[in-house]
C-alpha cells in the first residue's frame, strides 16, 4: 500500500503492507538526492514494506512537490541549508509516527541516496533514536566536502551569493553536523555505506577515509560495513539496493519477516 500524506508542510509517501499498515512496526526513512524527489526511489520502498518496514520517504525542502522552479545552480547554492532543513524535518516525520503508534523507538532506521545518504549521515551527530543507518553515495565530512563544492563551482564560473565572510561562517556551522569530527556520536550504532569509486559528484574518498578511521579504533563498538564498487559513477545499483535491504533486515529486526517470505517461496 502507498499512501501519500502531509505531515506539516513535509510531503510523504508511506509505503507499507495494506494488512499491517495499522500495526506498529520497524520503520525506515529514506531521504532521495539533490534534484531528485521522494516517487524516484519507490523501488527502494516497495523491497523494504516486501521485508516487513514501514518505509517513508520526505520530500526535501525546494524537492518534488517542494519545487519552487529553482535553477540547479540556485539549488546548490542552498545546497547545505537544505541539508540542515531536512535533518530537522526527519525528526519531525520520526516524531509524527512514533505518536501515531505506527513505529517505536528501538526500530527505526535513516537511509538515503547522495544528498540523502549525506542527511543520514550528519542525522547521526543530532538523534540518538536512529537505531542503524546506510549512507548511498553520501559523505560524513561536511566541512571538506562543503570546501570542495565551493572550489568546483568557481572553476566552473559560478559567481556564489555569498560573502567571504558569509561562506567561512557557513563552513564553520556545518561543523555541528560532521561525523568525521564526532565520530563518538556513532556510539556503537550499526552503519552501512554502499559508494562507487569512480563517483566524481560525492567522491568515494570521504566516506571511506571515515571508515578506515572506525575501522582503526581498538574501542569501536558495533557493525560497521562499506560496500565498494569499483568502475561506478554516481549511481546506486542493483547490488547496492539489496545490500541496504539486507542491512535493515538484519538490524531492524525484520528479519523473521524476511525468513517467511523465502519460506513461502520455497513452498510456493
Amino acid at each position: 500500500m502507498i499512501r501519500n500524506e502531509r505531515i506539516g508542510r513535509i510531503p510523504v509517501l508511506e509505503v507499507v503492507k495494506e494488512e499491517k499498515q495499522n500495526d506498529q512496526m520497524p520503520m525506515v526513512l529514506f531521504v532521495h538526492g539533490f534534484t531528485s524527489a521522494k516517487e524516484n526511489n519507490l523501488h527502494i520502498a516497495y523491497l523494504l514494506a516486501r521485508s516487513g518496514f514501514r518505509a517513508v520517504l520526505p520530500d526535501a525542502p525546494f524537492h518534488g512537490e517542494r519545487s519552487k522552479g529553482l535553477s540547479e545552480e540556485d539549488l546548490s547554492a542552498r545546497f547545505w541549508d537544505i541539508v540542515i532543513k531536512t535533518i530537522e524535518e526527519v525528526n519531525t516525520v520520526k516524531n509524527y509516527f512514533v505518536q501515531k503508534g505506527l513505529a517505536s523507538s528501538g526500530q527505526i532506521g535513516l537511509a538515503g541516496t547522495s544528498m540523502g545518504g549525506i542527511v543520514t549521515l550528519g542525522s547521526l551527530t543530532q538523534y540518538d533514536w536512529i537505531n542503524t543507518a546506510v549512507s548511498l553515495m553520501g559523505s560524513p565530512n561536511y566541512h571538506g566536502m562543503a570546501g570542495w563544492q565551493i572550489d568546483e563551482l568557481r572553476k566552473q564560473g559560478y559567481q556564489l551569493p555569498y560573502s567571504e565572510e558569509e561562506i567561512h561562517t557557513q563552513l564553520e556551522a556545518l561543523k555541528a553536523y560532521d561525523l568525521t569530527l564526532k565520530p563518538e556520536k556513532l556510539a556503537g550504532r550499526p552503519l552501512m555505506f554502499w559508494h562507487g569509486e569512480a563517483d566524481t559528484i560525492v567522491p568515494h574518498h570521504y566516506a571511506w577515509s571515515f571508515y578506515e578511521t572506525l575501522l582503526a579504533d581498538p574501542e569501536r563498538e558495533g557493525d560497521l560495513a562499506f560496500v565498494s564498487e569499483k568502475h561506478v559513477g554516481h549511481k546506486v545499483t542493483q547490488k547496492g539496493i539489496y545490500a541496504l535491504v539486507d542491512w535493515f533486515t538484519s538490524h531492524l529486526g525484520a528479519r523473521k519477516e524476511k525468513e517467511a517470505l523465502v519460506a513461502e517461496a520455497k513452498h510456493g
